[in-house]
């Protein structure tokens, strides 16, 4: 109880840390440039209290009930010598975990609405989840096979190069942006553990802990080539829309809080159901755990579903309002540097609030012994995805920029730096293209872009709203891989360094 207690307190020291800076900045811009509606401010401060205690307790729950079952299935899986039950397994759980998230239906309900109907949302999550199954089985199966990451990435990328050739700018931005919206806060959590556990049978410790990383960024190369795939059959012409009028309402908090709860609330159980019911057979035909020992998963998946709520609750009802209104009016300003600083301070700070973030840091200080520190991986994702945001300001603000000047040298260096630093930073970096892009990303920055958008008359609503979340994609992956190369060389330098003290010690010796 005691140890559980301090866990708990500690990822609510945390939490608390990774959003008062986001708080502080609003406040700060309300105060002077930005003022926002008093009925705004107080949805905003009451949303940042709710993802604090939200975020806290899904946290929580995540190491308590999701991350053992993970862990658990991937070694389970391990155990079936039936390549075609093996392929199966994870073809059907590949598809439905991507199904039920929450992220790619309301992605895909804002493209078919922007749209006017021309990409259909229930299409789009249905190639987007196949393409999840099939590169996530791909993913496992190379795990099992020992094919080096930086192979399957450059194989993924190259075709998504070619395949982009005869796709659309619009189709594009919406295939890289699906890409984020699949690795949501349970999916993220759920493929760590799956592939760690899977992994977890190679007697190679240095094996097993590369293998621990990479699943994630493989199975978001499925939602791009989905959708990209999928353009070909619609017709690869330009996606027309317009951005649908705001809806203007007296409702009171109560009401704006109350109204969204059960949705939410919903929406979060068909997003855990599929690993409730993957639990539930693996426990029946495999597992056999103790009774305690199922209490208490059972207990961490209701705090991980009581987490989520409350953490969609605060982001949903208090903060994608803000993003879209500081957008606004920053964009109206005669000078364009307030917000692109806004823009980058944003970057900075949100993604620290993101839950898969957390999840995936830990993972990395847990995998690795603490040798890759955790607070240096967080310090280059607030840089890296800071500069997302700014440059999908930057992309609105000078229309002559396209998204494919920053996608295709961005990916082409990520995969170039694949191959020149450790399998352990390159399935790192591709899981941390995923997990940066969450909840609060999706939200509030991306609202804020939208926002901006919305203010300058150059700005094409398909192209330019449907990129943000591809850019943010992107660059932590370049940054984690350069992280990777630092780590390398101060590595080469430590052995070079004892053998040069050494050296001197004994001469030192001699000469006395």
């Amino acid at each position: 109880m005691g140890d559980e207690l301090s866990e708990l307190t500690g990822k609510f020291k945390e939490v608390l840390a990774s959003v008062l800076p986001i708080t502080f900045i609003v406040l700060v811009l309300h105060f002077t440039i930005s003022p926002l509606e008093p009925s705004m401010l107080y949805a905003f401060l009451i949303g940042s209290a709710l993802v604090i205690i939200g975020l806290t307790i899904f946290l929580f729950g995540i190491s308590q009930g999701i991350e053992p079952i993970g862990h658990d299935v991937g070694n389970a899986i391990t155990h079936i010598n039936i390549y075609s039950v093996v392929i199966t397994i994870i073809l059907i759980l590949g598809f439905f975990i991507s199904y039920a998230e929450p992220d790619l239906h309301i992605l895909a309900k804002q493209v078919a609405s922007v749209t006017s109907g021309q990409f259909d949302n229930i299409l789009m999550v249905v190639v987007v989840s196949i393409g999840i199954g099939v590169m996530m089985t791909l993913g496992m199966l190379r795990i099992l096979k020992n094919i080096p990451l930086k192979y399957v990435f450059t194989a993924a990328y190259g075709l998504i190069l070619i395949l982009s050739f005869f796709s659309s700018s619009d189709f594009l931005a919406i295939a890289f942006d699906a890409s984020g919206a699949t690795t949501g806060a349970i999916t993220v959590p759920f493929m760590l553990s799956l592939a760690a556990g899977f992994s977890a049978i190679k007697k190679d410790s240095k094996l097993s802990e590369a293998d621990s990383f990479g699943l994630v960024g493989i199975s978001s190369t499925g939602a791009i080539l989905g959708v990209l795939i999928t353009s070909l059959f619609i017709g690869n012409g330009k996606l027309n829309g317009t951005l649908p009028e705001a809806e203007t309402t007296d409702a009171t908090l109560w009401e704006i809080y109350s109204t969204k709860l059960v949705t939410i609330a919903w929406e979060a159980f068909l997003t855990l159901l599929p690993i409730i019911i993957t639990y539930i057979l693996f426990e029946i035909f495999f597992f056999k755990h103790k009774k305690s020992k199922v209490i208490d998963v059972v207990r961490g998946i209701v705090l991980t579903f009581t987490g989520l709520v409350v953490f969609l609750l605060g982001v949903n009802g208090g903060f994608m309002e803000v993003g879209a209104q500081l957008g606004i009016q920053l964009a109206s300003l005669d000078s364009k540097l307030p917000v692109l600083l806004v823009a980058l301070l944003l970057g900075l700070t949100t993604v620290l609030s993101e839950p898969a973030v957390h999840v995936l840091t830990h993972q990395v200080d847990e995998v690795t012994g603490g040798s890759v520190r955790r607070i240096l991986v967080l310090i280059f994702l607030s840089i890296a995805v800071g500069m997302s945001i700014f440059m999908s300001a930057l992309r609105i603000l000078v229309p002559e920029i396209q998204l494919w000047m920053y996608l295709l040298p961005g990916f082409g260096l990520a995969v170039i730096l694949s191959f020149l630093v450790p399998d352990l930073f390159v399935g790192m970096a591709f899981d941390a293209g995923g997990v940066a892009s969450g909840p609060m990303t999706a939200t509030f920055s991306l609202a804020f872009v939208q926002g901006i958008a919305a203010r300058i008359p150059t700005a094409d609503v398909v192209a330019d709203g449907f990129g943000m979340i591809a850019i943010v994609a992107m660059m932590p992956i370049i940054a984690i891989e350069l992280l990777g190369a630092i780590y390398q060389a101060k590595s080469r330098r430590a052995p070079k360094a004892a053998v040069t003290k050494k050296r001197s010690i004994g001469g030192n010796h001699n000469e006395q």
